[in-house]
């Protein structure tokens, strides 16, 4: 917590500073998603422009998450959190991966493969 003056000055210098940085993240990912001198890979918005897209939004959240909520101060329990946070969104989509490519094969299901018991006639 600032207790003087110089270190309130300082502070604000740090929010402006992530502020711009933010804004121009924002304005350069609605450039990548729009813009065809910024496209990457085949013509229009595709994967590549996507993963271009996550990652400045990656580094954008990590800005706010350290420094708009201070948890570059915080203690290792909230790391601790987070780094669980992130281990069950991967496990999640890891389960969706393999749902994926090992799907139910019922009449229902609209890729079910011949021979299959529940197949529709």
């Amino acid at each position: 917590m600032a207790d003087s003056p110089e270190d309130i000055k300082k502070k604000t210098k740090t929010y402006l500073l992530v502020g711009g940085v933010l804004f121009i993240g924002t304005v350069l990912t609605y450039l990548v998603a729009t813009q065809e001198f910024l496209d990457f890979g085949k013509h229009g918005f595709d994967r590549d422009d996507c993963l271009i897209g996550f990652a400045i939004a990656s580094v954008k959240a990590t800005l706010v998450a350290a420094i708009f909520m201070h948890l570059n101060h915080e203690k290792k329990a909230v790391y601790w959190i987070f780094f669980g946070s992130f281990i069950t969104a991967a496990s999640l989509a890891g389960l969706t991966a393999l749902a994926y490519f090992s799907p139910i094969h019922d009449k229902f299901f609209p890729g079910a493969k011949p021979g299959y018991e529940g197949q529709a006639e």
